[in-house]
């Protein structure tokens, strides 16, 4: 929030506020406290991955006269401790937002998610301890993960857990084009993606409707809407209109559709991630449509080049010129969005 400061003079020169008043308000904003919020939680951030970094570097260089039973006990107590810690510090269970009893447990708890996922794969590299079932390896954090993020009200752990839960169902789907074939887009798993994508928007609009951890909708709406629409616009390029145009277009109206319901949710919630992802897919969906329509018609591929596209090109500057009366229009209570937890 700005300060006060350079708008009192002008107050009291329109007589509007007494000099008394403005002595006391001026004086009153040069003592108050100035938040570190943001910036602590930042440095908290940093000093997590640089943390994690370092160790691997660390075991990696000395990996020889250390021993991999020695390193493999040394992180699992090391998890062991964090998650010890975030329990003692935990907070009663509620379906609302759970009060912070410790900063330094949210965090701890995020790091011994990390190092989980650590001391997983290090055992898996190193002995197979779960063979060839590479999509156990991925769902077991999922299944560890989710419920925690519940436990401990954490936003971070939630995203981790469907981060996880993506992994499996793309493994599951087709585990050998991901693992011996590289291809991490193709038919089945972008089918899944889809279905997965909408599955998680599904639960988000639920646990906001119901009430059941109404915060963690955020979470689920960003990544099931960005799974959904990555998942969708691939499939948009592998279906061309000269070939299969029924198809693009069924594409190319679920793209649209799911972007109105984020342009929807963005005003109700007054969210700007969802109102420029939701713009931002429409307008490559626009433009794809657009493309094709004009290779349908040569005569006008100059024309689409020289007009089309300077005019589409202005439309992105006027949406982000008018980017705030875009979002505050009429559109309905506004609810405003829950920031993001670490």
């Amino acid at each position: 929030m700005s300060s006060p400061l350079p708008y009192l003079a002008d107050l009291e020169a329109r007589e509007l506020l007494p000099a008394e008043q403005v002595a006391a308000i001026a004086a009153a904003e040069r003592i108050q406290p100035f938040s570190l919020h943001y910036e602590l939680r930042t440095l908290l951030y940093l000093g997590i991955t640089m943390l994690a970094g370092g160790l691997g570097v660390l075991i990696y260089q000395h990996i020889d006269s250390i021993g991999h039973g020695l390193i493999i006990a040394v992180i699992a107590a090391l998890t062991a401790a964090c998650f010890t810690f975030a329990v003692r510090h935990r907070a009663p269970f509620t379906w609302g937002i759970a009060p912070r009893t410790s900063v330094g447990a949210d965090y701890l708890l995020l790091l011994g998610c990390l190092l989980f996922v650590v001391l997983e794969g290090y055992a898996q590299y190193q002995y197979g301890v779960f063979g060839q079932r590479y999509g156990l390896v991925t769902v077991l954090p999922a299944l560890f993960f989710l419920p925690l993020a519940y436990w401990f009200d954490h936003r971070g752990v939630l995203a981790m857990g469907l981060t996880a839960l993506a992994s499996w169902v793309g493994l599951t789907v087709a585990p050998l084009a991901v693992l011996t074939q590289n291809e991490f887009w193709n038919d089945d798993i972008r089918g899944a993606a889809i279905g997965l994508g909408l599955l998680l928007m599904c639960t988000g609009f639920y646990s906001e409707f119901r009430g059941r951890k109404a915060h963690f909708a955020f979470t689920y709406l960003l990544l099931g809407s960005n799974l959904a629409l990555a998942a969708l616009a691939t499939s948009l390029l592998d279906a061309p209109y000269y070939r299969d145009s029924l198809v693009s277009a069924g594409i190319t109206l679920l793209i649209v559709g799911l972007c109105a319901g984020l342009f929807w949710y963005a005003r109700r919630t007054q969210s700007y991630w969802f109102l420029i992802l939701a713009a931002g897919y429409a307008y490559f969906a626009a433009c794809y449509v657009l493309v094709h329509l004009l290779m349908l018609v040569p005569e006008l591929a100059i024309v689409g080049a020289f007009v089309f596209f300077p005019l589409g090109a202005l439309v992105v500057v006027l949406f982000f010129v008018n980017l705030k009366k875009i979002m505050h229009g009429p559109a309905g209570p506004a609810a405003p969005t829950p920031s993001p937890q670490p």
